[in-house]
């Protein structure tokens, strides 16, 4: 079993090397844990057909190279081609087929039905979301109704409620108030229950509402598997960022460049109970067709009974996602938090950098690596210094499936973190499934 484990890291790490040159899939991050979005061709379609996802058709035109045209994607085999086209001519044919759906369209109402079902390994124990290592582990077996706004129109009104069994369930509950919290107590040893989000949305013209129990706007990567090209997760997300909070957040899309969010929440992943005063926010600006940046921010009471009786302080994250190529997308994202306790005294103060490179090979397979800077200091004590590299890929043999293998890298300068067996350096492999329905 060791040599096997080992063997497939080998094989790993040699064919991350291989793609990381300048392959992977770009992604739409948003704060619903939508599934994630490729510029994807239709089956049997050239790849220099493809458009570019959010931009004008005029913003990019052609194709990337000859071959491209000369070796579509009915005739990728051609060997002649692999020197311009690269590793994903030797793919062959991608066709994903089309997704099936358990639930359907709910009586063509606008509702729709559905989620999935996630499953990983990983062979070290990491932060939070992956703590039980060496053993087959159901993180997370979601449903979610949904009924989008559509505004076009003028006035509607809509909402979503999702809910999550699994060992990622303690993570995502209204722990923020414990031992109470709507959901807090929805236990089953290490597995639990958790209702992420339930809110309703109103909106008219430009402008709309949400109400109720939502994910955060803070940072790049999701509660939810389908949100995130990796299966691990950063520390910044781990530590330094709220995942859900309970109150009302407003949208007014300024332009079709422009979005600007304000509102109001009772703190950090709290339900539907008193748990603090914060102001969330942000602006996102489209600045050019292949860079978009996003400012977000929560400051107020985070938290009660947390330092001293209470946490109170100011929090922001800068996502940039930019477009080097249609298939190659730089995500740099920084954080920075710091808080006091009920006394005035310092509680916590975390700064965050992550660097994204994600290249989609074709439609079936993409690869990206994730490195990331973690420094944190807790009250008066000293300051800790984390390092974490990551590299992995996502295929698709199919349209509802994926699957994400990676290795991790970690390095905790003093232990601050506590990797598995008190080391300060630590390399985990990992691979998960995703099936969505």
């Amino acid at each position: 079993m060791r040599l096997g484990k080992l063997a497939l890291m080998a094989a790993l790490i040699g064919g991350s090397a291989t793609l990381a040159t300048g392959q992977t899939p770009i992604y739409e991050n948003n704060d619903s844990a939508a599934i994630l979005q490729v510029a994807h061709c239709d089956c049997g379609e050239a790849v220099c057909g493809c458009e570019p996802v959010g931009c004008d058709t005029g913003c990019d035109s052609g194709c990337d190279s000859g071959c491209d045209s000369a070796c579509g994607l009915g005739d990728c085999m051609d060997m002649s081609c692999l020197g311009d086209c690269g590793i994903g001519s030797m793919c062959g044919d991608c066709c994903l087929g089309d997704p099936y759906s358990l639930f359907g369209d709910c009586c063509d109402c606008g509702i729709e039905v559905g989620g999935w079902l996630q499953a990983g390994y990983h062979s070290k124990a990491l932060p939070i979301f992956n703590d039980r290592p060496d053993e087959i582990n159901l993180h997370q077996a979601w449903l979610y109704a949904e009924k989008a706004i559509d505004t076009s129109c003028g006035f509607d009104i809509g909402g979503r409620v999702d809910y999550l069994y699994g060992i990622d369930a303690q993570n995502t509950q209204a722990f923020g108030t414990s031992p109470s919290g709507w959901d807090n107590g929805m236990d089953n040893g290490q597995y639990g229950q958790a209702f992420p989000q339930l809110y309703v949305e109103a909106g008219y013209g430009d402008l709309s509402i949400k109400a109720g129990h939502f994910y955060t706007l803070i940072g790049y990567e999701v509660v939810g598997a389908t949100g995130n090209f990796f299966y691990s997760h950063s520390y910044t997300f781990n530590y330094s960022e709220p995942f859900t909070h309970t109150g009302a957040l407003a949208t007014y899309n300024a332009s079709d460049d422009l979005s600007v969010y304000g509102g109001w929440v009772t703190g950090w992943d709290s339900g539907f109970d008193d748990n603090g005063d914060a102001f969330l926010g942000g602006v996102s600006a489209q600045l050019t067709c292949d860079w978009n940046v996003t400012y977000a921010t929560t400051f107020g009471r985070f938290g009660e009974a947390r330092y001293n009786g209470v946490e109170k302080g100011y929090m922001q994250s800068v996502v940039s996602q930019y477009d080097i190529t249609d298939s190659l997308q730089w995500i740099a994202q920084s954080d920075y938090l710091d808080t006091e306790n009920g006394a005035g005294a310092d509680a916590r103060n975390t700064y965050g950098f992550n660097n994204y490179l994600i290249k989609e090979i074709n439609d079936c397979w993409g690869v990206g690596s994730r490195l990331e800077w973690w420094s944190t200091r807790t009250g008066a004590g000293p300051r800790s210094n984390i390092y974490a590299l990551t590299v992995g890929a996502n295929y698709k043999p199919h349209a509802n499936l994926m699957v994400r293998p990676e290795i991790r890298w970690d390095w905790d300068d003093d232990g601050t973190i506590g990797l598995e067996n008190g080391d300060t350096q630590q390399t985990t492999f990992g691979i998960d499934s995703i099936l969505t329905f």
